[in-house]
């Protein structure tokens, strides 16, 4: 599988990164040995790069990698979490639907961006992976907190990277505009952007991929599928977490007519769309199975060609971007560690 390093650190990710969100109980409930095989069978199809979050399942997701990667060999991985949200213990009042996880309230997430909060957030987090480090810290969500998150909790990554205690620092979003400004105004190494880079958005190339091309910095693309509409396309899919407007099922179901006549699943072509660009050095997917996973490593593997995405930019359901060939099947990569 290819891989890329982090902007001008030192970091290196696989092309496919594992996202731990659904193994927190993402909607609906995972069982603990569903979540163990699936980051099995993430290490069995190549991926070497792993990212969580303590709002995944209020602590759940970070609990579950760091038991499934503890057994690894810690530098053959790269292991990324966020910064943001603390975890307060609270009485138990329900489950954590609202926020989209089927665990227990048993804590609530407390918004802070300050340096002690990202101290004590990266202290949290390593305590419940059960590991002494992490590679990548982003700045998870800090759309509300802008002040803080430049003045405060940026330079405290910062500092955490001079001292060698992280190897890569950036912020994680589901906007394109703000991460812009992390790379013009800040070091950060890469950033994290969800849905902002896919066949049906390509908000991203406004400013933030010209920007990250031009300085040397690194994009990682969440949210290749849109929240399930280029996955299955229809009446009643989920667009950005909410139902799908009529207009945009339409231009997802033309997408996938003109995938299908060169071959190509739709899903495939999201996924090497999103990966395509000079800028991208991955993708995050997630799963909540060990077949989710092996599923999206076949997509990968699909050849994609590029004559595909031509007649998408001359229907005009596409515009002109700078793209990388598409990989041939079986193509060379250094092998995963």
């Amino acid at each position: 599988m290819r891989r890329s390093t982090l902007g001008h650190s030192a970091v290196e990710i696989t092309e496919l990164s594992f996202g731990a969100s659904g193994i927190g109980n993402l909607y609906t409930p995972v069982g603990p040995d569903d979540a163990a095989a699936t980051v099995d069978a993430a290490w069995d199809v190549g991926i070497r790069a792993f990212d969580t979050a303590p709002h995944y399942g209020l602590g759940l997701a970070e609990r579950r990698l760091g038991e499934a990667l503890r057994a690894r060999p810690r530098d053959a991985y790269t292991l990324s979490t966020k910064v943001g949200r603390l975890l307060e213990p609270c009485p138990v009042a329900g489950d954590d639907l609202a926020h989209g996880f089927a665990v227990r309230a048993d804590h609530r997430r407390v918004w802070d961006f300050s340096a002690d909060g990202v101290l004590r957030s990266i202290e949290d987090s390593l305590r419940r992976l059960g590991l002494d480090r992490v590679d990548v810290v982003h700045l998870h969500d800090p759309d509300d907190h802008a002040e803080a998150a430049f003045r405060h909790a940026y330079p405290a990554l910062e500092r955490l990277r001079a001292e060698g205690v992280v190897g890569a620092v950036g912020a994680g979003m589901n906007q394109a505009a703000m991460l812009a400004r992390f790379l013009r105004d800040t070091d950060v190494d890469a950033v994290l952007c969800a849905g902002r880079y896919t066949l049906l958005d390509q908000s991203a190339l406004t400013d933030l991929l010209p920007e990250a091309q031009a300085r040397g910095k690194s994009v990682v693309v969440g949210g290749v599928f849109n929240s399930g509409l280029l996955a299955d396309p229809r009446p009643g899919a989920h667009y950005d977490y909410t139902t799908a407007p009529p207009h945009l099922v339409a231009h997802a179901l033309r997408l996938k007519e003109t995938a299908e006549r060169h071959g190509v699943p739709l899903r495939a072509a999201a996924l090497h769309y999103s990966l395509g660009h000079p800028a991208v050095a991955g993708v995050l997917t997630g799963a909540r199975s060990a077949a989710e996973v092996r599923d999206t490593a076949e997509l990968l593997a699909t050849p994609v060609p590029a004559a595909l995405f031509d007649e998408l930019r001359a229907e005009g359901l596409l515009p002109d971007t700078p793209q990388r060939a598409p990989k041939a099947p079986g193509g060379a990569g250094a092998a995963p560690r």
